[in-house]
């Protein structure tokens, strides 16, 4: 029997650093089970280096990788999301396009790293910003998804959000 793929949208005001690492680290670690993108309300039309130097340094693939409107998942063809995840403060307080099919929605808010001062600061803010997201990732995947009903699922995942490391 195989599982059901799960859709996520992660959403970060920029969509060029927290909300890339969400998607690149829940496609790779959902492994098949998980089909995961993300958008910013305001994006920055570009990547943050930082979010790529890690990514690449840690064996994530990066190519094709790119700042997207959120709009652009609220649109008749887009896919349908089972989860929506708010990484930034800022978006998590957004009035959100109205998402077809009644995701579960939990706030994981990670503090920016492409905001920190100074290369090696930057560099141990992205490690810590990776590493909270896999982490919560990693709880994630850990839920029996399938058995759980709404409400206790929604808890779930915003005691997941709670966990700082």
């Amino acid at each position: 029997m195989s599982q059901k793929q799960y859709n996520v949208l992660v959403l970060c005001t920029g969509n060029s650093a927290r909300s890339i690492l969400g998607e690149v680290l829940f496609n790779e670690m959902g492994k098949g089970r998980i089909k995961a993108f993300s958008a910013g309300s305001k994006p920055a039309g570009k990547v943050n280096p930082g979010a790529l130097q890690w990514l690449e340094e840690h064996g994530h693939r990066t190519e094709g990788l790119r700042s997207k409107s959120w709009d652009e998942f609220a649109k008749s063809d887009a896919p349908k999301f089972d989860f929506i995840f708010t990484v930034c403060d800022n978006a998590a307080g957004e009035a959100c396009p109205i998402w077809p099919g009644r995701p579960a929605t939990a706030h994981w808010g990670i503090p920016d790293p492409a905001h920190v001062e100074g290369e090696k600061e930057r560099r141990a803010a992205f490690k810590k910003a990776g590493e909270q997201l896999a982490r919560r990732i990693q709880l994630f995947l850990s839920l029996p998804i399938e058995k759980l009903d709404q409400l206790v699922l929604s808890e779930k995942l915003s005691e997941i959000g709670r966990i700082e490391d």
